[in-house]
């Protein structure tokens, strides 16, 4: 008795082990489309089953960058609204409302590394800290104009800040992209220095257009969610084209 209780433990261990390492399956239209808008970045497995090429890779990699939902779509009548033909990993993010693809049939190389590389650089949220990483996917972004947040991480302003612009972000979605740079990080200098600024005078707000390279700093001053509103409706409506632009430093990437 004890040992039949001890198998049927086992086995339900077992069964249990699966089903957590496994991905959500997204079985209709209103299923995939609630998943997509469930986190600010998504990543959905577009394959015909579990057996599939790069399954076993995606499942991996969702473990260990745990802060991105995975979940997995086999009905290949749903891949056609999402510009999907054959096995594809595809990332979903809200920030610029971007769709990027990895086909696997494409890919050289498929393993977990590489997915995790692939999660890590295009996983650009409402508010991107900056980094070697993030760079790539902030600078491929089909948009250009960055709303820049400089700060030092440990202060108050830097938890509060970050918090209150986060909240602004999604109402800019498609206009701008909300970039956190930690002045505390010494290789962050050559972004503040673009701005004209050193991390002791931090925290301010920029706002960078990679499409003219022009650049501008908010005003000094306190830093509320309502100034920087302005801040960024005064570029869109043009207005920042006739203020001085800050920082004197020639063209470089930040």
């Amino acid at each position: 008795m004890l040992i039949t209780l001890f198998l049927s433990l086992l086995v339900s261990s077992v069964i249990a082990t699966e089903k957590d390492s496994a991905l959500p399956r997204l079985a209709d239209a209103k299923a995939v489309e609630a998943f997509i808008d469930s986190a600010e970045v998504v990543v959905i497995a577009f394959l015909e089953g579990e057996e599939s090429h790069g399954y076993e890779e995606t499942v991996a990699a969702a473990k260990r960058v745990d802060t991105v939902p995975a979940a997995m779509c086999t009905e290949k009548e749903l891949w056609a609204e999402y510009s999907v033909s054959s096995d594809t990993i595809t990332l979903f993010r809200k920030a610029d409302n971007h769709q990027e693809n990895l086909e696997l049939a494409e890919a050289k190389k498929l393993d977990a590394d590489g997915l995790v590389n692939f999660i890590t650089i295009n996983e650009v949220r409402y508010i991107t800290e900056y980094n070697q990483v993030t760079a790539v996917g902030l600078f491929n972004s089909e948009v250009k104009t960055h709303l820049l947040l400089f700060a030092n991480r440990g202060t108050k302003e830097y938890t509060d800040l970050k918090k209150q612009l986060g909240t602004l972000a999604p109402e800019f979605t498609g206009k701008f992209l909300f970039v956190l740079i930690n002045g505390a990080v010494k290789s962050n200098s050559r972004s503040l220095g673009y701005f004209g600024l050193k991390s002791k005078d931090l925290p301010r707000v920029g706002i960078y257009d990679g499409t003219s390279d022009m650049k501008w700093l908010l005003p000094e001053g306190e830093i509320s969610v309502e100034r920087v509103q302005e801040f960024c409706q005064s570029f869109l409506q043009g207005e920042l084209k006739e203020v001085k632009q800050a920082g004197a430093e020639p063209k470089t990437e930040l």
